[in-house]
């Protein structure tokens, strides 16, 4: 693995590793932030435990070479479902600002964690067509 795709892949293993085991270890925190935002309680109630659960999903992901390009994009889609999210609440268009998210990144602002997000999904991106150009690569040489 390059350090094109080998960089990505630690920087987002990390965050997913650390988001995800620091929503399970404070449960109790997550379950009721979960619970405070805008969304009906039945999918907050499942977001509460799926979320942790496909962020170390995609964490795991990453980790292997044949499921890498799926983490990648996973990580580029979740982070933009989230970046979404986060963007609404900035603007103002909920009627109230919901409670954080893991760790040190509910001590950031919105902004901050905005423009966060949008790094994350270029590493994400830069990753995801390291990957790509090397699986290209490949399958030229099986062509010739």
């Amino acid at each position: 693995m390059k350090a094109l795709e080998a960089i990505p892949t630690i920087v987002l293993i990390l965050v997913w590793t650390y988001t995800g085991l620091d929503k399970l270890i404070r449960w109790d925190e997550t379950w009721n932030a979960f619970h405070n935002q805008t969304f009906p309680p039945n999918l907050a109630e499942i977001l509460s435990y799926a979320v942790p659960g496909v962020e170390l999903l995609i964490a795991l992901l990453l980790l292997f070479s044949a499921t890498r390009w799926s983490g990648f994009l996973s990580s580029i889609l979740l982070l933009t479902i989230f970046n979404t999210y986060v963007g609404l609440i900035w603007v103002g268009a909920f009627p109230r600002i919901p409670c954080g998210c893991a760790g040190l990144i509910d001590d950031m602002g919105w902004s901050a964690h905005f423009w966060l997000n949008c790094f994350l999904i270029l590493i994400g991106i830069t990753g995801l067509l390291a990957g790509s150009k090397k699986t290209e690569s490949k399958d030229s040489v099986l062509v010739c």
